[in-house]
């Protein structure tokens, strides 16, 4: 049983520092977030007292690794509601969690004249795996487009979706525009036509609640790093009678069952995906992570950062000279706020609110073909986390004015 927690300024040390002597503030959550101490000290301690490879050993040490390690997976299947264990497949990220699809599912049920289908707004990391794989398998590669909003056009995704689509894959939230697709729907849709859902959750599950069987994805990919867990490790799950049906992803130690001089059988779910010695202490760091924020509440994750984007948003788009990027609503945004300064280059924004102690996000943010239908090039973009506070907000705003006015006048108002 996990105990209830509130956020203490000793959790996040290095939220305490200053840089170009002001005080940080951090956000560029959307790339990867601050380690509370809980997860440092887990990290710690596994080092200093457990340190020892998984399932091979008989000794103390590898068992109580190996514990640990299991008993990770056991929280993350319970934080994202998996129906069981075997289905919790730990990976690199979510990049290395969509190419394990691509190579696997994808090359056995995917042929020429299929279809593929994937929303502009994807992340390079759901869209070339997938590109990829087309061009591999001589199969069409679609798109669903946006809503003059920005929101997914589920009109168009009900067009793009055919008989011939074997996969949809589409991002739960994106990490430009802050919109929630709707998944379950999408799931729905591909059902209708025979085809899998492959949900890229890296923008969601570190911000709200996620059922995947509600949602009734077929795969669904997170990082670690991103719900301060350490980086470099992942997780896929999958439902277990297509994993069942999968060719493993990589080959080697862990994940055989007998191997003869020419051929070889695989163990079980989910080891059958984990060649080699896997990111044991990661693992256990994102077990931590999943503890923080189970005793924090997702649904007060969710509801402090809605409430700072409540307060940011309306301000920042009735801002003369700045452009938002999605929808004006705050009610349809996550904690995802895209946007650009008229006439300003976002690395010049980027690089003057750094100067005021701003974290921020700068570049086409690993969406190029996003960028090119926004017809921008890059855009600056601040990203929120349950650490963050309503003076963050007052600070950023504070410092894009005077990035404004630097900029319009060679000088900033005093402060």
């Amino acid at each position: 049983m996990i105990k209830s927690r509130e956020i203490s300024a000793t959790d996040f040390s290095i939220l305490q520092q200053r840089v170009n002597d002001e005080p940080l503030v951090y956000l560029d959550n959307a790339a990867t977030a601050q380690k509370p101490q809980a997860v440092i000290d887990a990290l710690t301690h596994f080092y200093q007292h457990d340190n020892a490879n998984v399932h091979r050993g008989v000794h103390t040490l590898a068992e109580r690794a190996t514990a640990a390690y299991e008993q990770a997976r056991e929280k993350v299947q319970h934080f994202i509601h998996a129906p069981e264990m075997e289905t919790v497949i730990f990976t690199k990220g979510t990049t290395d969690g969509l190419n394990l699809v691509a190579s696997t599912y994808g090359e056995q049920q995917v042929h020429a004249g299929d279809e593929i289908v994937i929303s502009i707004m994807e992340h390079h990391s759901n869209l070339i795996p997938w590109q990829q794989l087309a061009i591999r398998k001589h199969a069409t590669l679609k798109y669903i487009g946006l809503t003059a909003d920005g929101e997914l056009d589920l009109a168009d995704a009900a067009r793009q979706i055919t008989p011939r689509t074997k996969i949809v894959a589409v991002t739960h939230a994106s990490n430009v525009l802050g919109v929630v697709n709707p998944l379950k729907q999408l799931a729905q849709l591909a059902h209708q036509n025979g085809a899998v859902l492959v949900g890229d959750g890296a923008q969601a599950v570190p911000h709200m609640k996620v059922d995947v069987q509600d949602l009734d994805v077929d795969f669904y990919a997170f990082s670690g790093h991103k719900m301060m867990a350490p980086t470099g490790i992942g997780v896929l799950y999958g439902k277990k009678a297509l994993l069942a049906a999968m060719s493993p992803y990589q080959f080697g130690g862990e994940m055989i069952d007998f191997v003869h001089q020419q051929s070889s059988t695989w163990t079980q779910l989910p080891w059958k995906f984990e060649a080699g010695t896997q990111n044991i202490a990661g693992s256990i760091g994102l077990g931590a992570a999943v503890d923080y924020l189970t005793a924090y509440g997702m649904d007060r994750v969710h509801e402090r950062e809605a409430a700072l984007v409540a307060n940011l948003l309306p301000r920042l788009v009735a801002m003369p000279g700045v452009t938002v990027f999605g929808p004006h609503d705050p009610a349809k945004h996550t904690g995802v706020i895209t946007f650009n300064l008229d006439g300003l280059h976002p690395h010049d924004v980027a690089t003057a609110l750094d100067m005021e102690g701003v974290a921020v996000r700068a570049g086409h943010h690993c969406a190029q073909p996003l960028m090119a239908a926004l017809h921008q090039v890059a855009t600056v973009r601040a990203s929120f986390y349950l650490y963050n506070t309503q003076a963050d907000v007052e600070r950023l705003l504070t410092a894009i004015q005077e990035t404004k006015e630097f900029f319009n006048h060679g000088s900033v108002s005093a402060k």
